[in-house]
């Protein structure tokens, strides 16, 4: 991220964001939008480059983690034409918490292979932060989830995002009344921020990408745990401001094994054998949308990013590699998005017309 205006948060002022965090419920109003009914911009033109007609989008087969991930990777990388030469590199892997035999967080052992590949492509420095938003002993889910002997194995640093030094940084787009993010140093300095996050439904957004992972981006200590301050505005809204103020130069989603049903937590492993891999993070999510059975044109925040912070449009992304209608594993999700299903307006109209 560059050419943001940043300033570093003094005493004071963590203060009182930190209680503002801690008591804010009900003092913040939910914005609501309508992709479909509310045309209104909400966004600076002059930050963001109308999106792109040629974004492209690799989808990888891979069906084991213990298969050799960083050649695809490097080639993959290589061929989005990210340049980490001399560059420094963070991974912002999605961890949220730890339970045996789940399938919540990024595997560790894709994070390692990422770690090697940009190492092999020229990369300066690499490193691995996340700001966990549901359990606060981030160091806890580190170790248990094997990501710390993983990033021990390939010597590289792992940062707490929730404890780094902040800065202040203007936000260029308006779907929350927060004007402003706190962000962690290393998201801000950094040359190329990678989103990598778990190929996963959401109980409340409907499904969980490269945007939502950006979440781990805002710090705790500031907006509460599990980013309270961030639900209070609207998680769809606060999607858009929190990913449109990171803007991840990279998108890798781990779609080896996902989540299905209850997610983020809660839901059931789902294995899909495919790594999504574009330096347009909505192209990214609405192709791994639609590899999970979605319309990704359905996916409320989804469909709004796609107006001004990448290309949401199937027919106008590039996709290499995997076919992607024969590549598709239709993920179960809760019942209140089942309209986010291809064909279930389709399916609903049929219902619709045998019960007249």
């Amino acid at each position: 991220m560059t050419g943001e205006t940043v300033k570093r948060m003094d005493r004071r002022t963590f203060l009182v964001r930190s209680a503002t965090a801690g008591l804010g419920v009900g003092l913040v109003a939910t914005i609501g939008f309508n992709s479909q009914k509310s045309p209104a911009r909400r966004w600076d033109q002059r930050a963001f480059a109308p999106p792109s007609r040629s974004s492209r989008v690799a989808v990888l087969r891979a069906t084991s983690y213990d298969a050799d991930l960083v050649g695809p990777l490097t080639d993959a990388i290589r061929d989005s034409r990210v340049d980490p030469r001399g560059k420094s590199v963070l991974l912002k892997p999605n961890l949220v918490e730890y339970d045996a035999g789940s399938a919540i967080n990024t595997d560790p052992r894709l994070v390692a292979a990422t770690v090697l590949a940009f190492r092999r492509l020229g990369a300066r420095s690499v490193m691995v932060g996340e700001g966990p938003g549901h359990r606060r002993d981030t160091a806890y889910v580190v170790r248990q989830s094997g990501l710390w002997d993983a990033l021990k194995a390939v010597e590289v640093p792992f940062t707490d995002l929730n404890t780094e030094t902040l800065v202040e940084t203007k936000l260029h787009s308006s779907y929350t009344q927060l004007g402003t993010l706190w962000l962690p140093r290393p998201v801000v300095e950094s040359d190329i921020v990678v989103s990598m996050p778990k190929m996963k439904t959401h109980h409340w957004a409907g499904v969980t990408l490269s945007l939502k992972n950006c979440f781990g981006c805002v710090p705790g200590r500031v907006y509460g745990w599990p980013k309270n301050v961030l639900h209070l505005h609207g998680i769809e809204n606060s999607i858009l401001d929190v990913s449109a103020a990171v803007r991840p130069d990279l998108a890798i989603i781990d779609g080896i094994v996902g989540m299905e049903g209850d997610g983020p937590i809660k839901g059931s492993a789902k294995a899909a054998g495919l790594l999504v891999v574009s330096t347009d993070p909505v192209a990214a999510d609405a192709t791994a949308a639609r590899l999970m059975g979605f319309d990704p044109e359905r996916i409320a925040y989804l469909a709004e990013a796609g107006r001004f912070l990448g290309q949401v449009h199937l027919d106008e992304i590039t996709q290499a590699g995997e076919d992607l209608e024969r590549s598709a594993t239709v993920f179960r999700t809760l019942p209140a998005f089942d309209n986010l299903h291809v064909g279930a307006q389709r399916r609903s109209k049929t219902t619709q017309s045998g019960s007249a």
